[in-house]
């Protein structure tokens, strides 16, 4: 197999077409075409379907591409590397990232990591969606509580619990009797929370009366008494030492973890580890009392 050719093919088909490839890389599109059509020859295969305004991969396409993609990448990063005297931390890093989080820490993150490493280029995505990492081209994707996966490895990096808190002003209701809630996002019209008790969980019978899509949004209306809600420690620890609000028990379940997630199949580049160092120099314990010491620290 042409090695050169199969280049031009990966080149290709990040780009999405031809043209754009051509602009990309200041390639000829005459040659890029006649490359990856030799590279379909030697293979006895379609790689492309061509349209008049479009060109998508085939199924065959799609898997060469994302098998070979990574390999070519990192040969190039590692001949790079060699070059400079060295593994260099440069280049392209696309990371995905809740939102939450994202709006509480990813922007300082990212440019605190840009500042230290001035030769990345970082783009972030906010997404609560489970992106395809190789079809999307991410290097890292953060991840709450993630679905276990065979084809992404990774490791905690932070841990967080829910807590139900509330206005001081707001008293909680006597066992059998409904509080009002502040709930983030949708669900049923009533609902019962289950917290820590000192032996059993406790249930705190709750009807809803504000549903917002926004954690930040449920912690204001929760501090200006509208309701009860339920939300991560991070994000109101400090508001529990000022006394703006109360607890009334940590939400009774497993707790919240934020993963750093990467290609198993993919080598780990200089980029994604020098990310997972960053994230572990941030958060050395991975406590959510870490993360709330963050977001105050502006």
């Amino acid at each position: 197999m042409d090695l050169l050719a199969l280049v031009d093919f990966n080149l290709v088909a990040r780009h999405g077409g031809f043209g754009r490839a051509a602009r990309a890389s200041g390639r000829p599109k005459a040659t890029l075409s006649r490359r990856v059509a030799e590279l379909e020859s030697s293979l006895g295969l379609r790689l492309f379907e061509r349209g008049a305004r479009m060109l998508k991969l085939t199924q065959e396409g799609q898997a060469l591409h994302a098998r070979t993609g990574a390999l070519l990448s990192e040969i190039d990063e590692a001949t790079s590397a060699i070059a400079l005297g060295g593994e260099q931390v440069r280049g392209r890093l696309k990371i995905s990232a809740p939102a939450l989080f994202s709006q509480a820490a990813m922007g300082k993150l990212a440019a605190g990591f840009v500042r230290k490493y001035p030769d990345i280029r970082l783009e972030v995505t906010s997404e609560d969606r489970a992106v395809d990492m190789v079809e999307e081209g991410y290097d890292l994707a953060i991840r709450v509580n993630p679905h276990p996966d065979e084809s992404l490895i990774g490791r905690v990096f932070l841990r967080d619990r829910l807590v139900v808190v509330a206005s001081p002003d707001l008293i909680r209701p006597k066992v059998g009797v409904s509080a009002p809630a502040v709930v983030y996002g949708a669900g049923a019209a009533t609902t019962v929370w289950k917290v820590k008790g000192k032996r059993d969980s406790v249930s705190i019978a709750v009807e809803p009366v504000l549903r917002l899509s926004s954690l930040f949004m449920v912690r204001d209306a929760v501090r200006l008494g509208v309701g009860a809600g339920r939300l991560p420690l991070s994000l109101i620890s400090h508001d529990l030492a000022s006394g703006k609000l109360v607890a009334w028990g940590e939400l009774d379940g497993p707790d919240t973890e934020l993963w750093a997630l990467y290609p198993s199949r993919r080598l780990l580049s200089a980029r994604v580890s020098a990310f997972l160092q960053y994230l572990k120099e941030a958060f050395p314990k991975g406590m959510p009392e870490e993360l709330a010491q963050y977001i105050a620290n502006d």
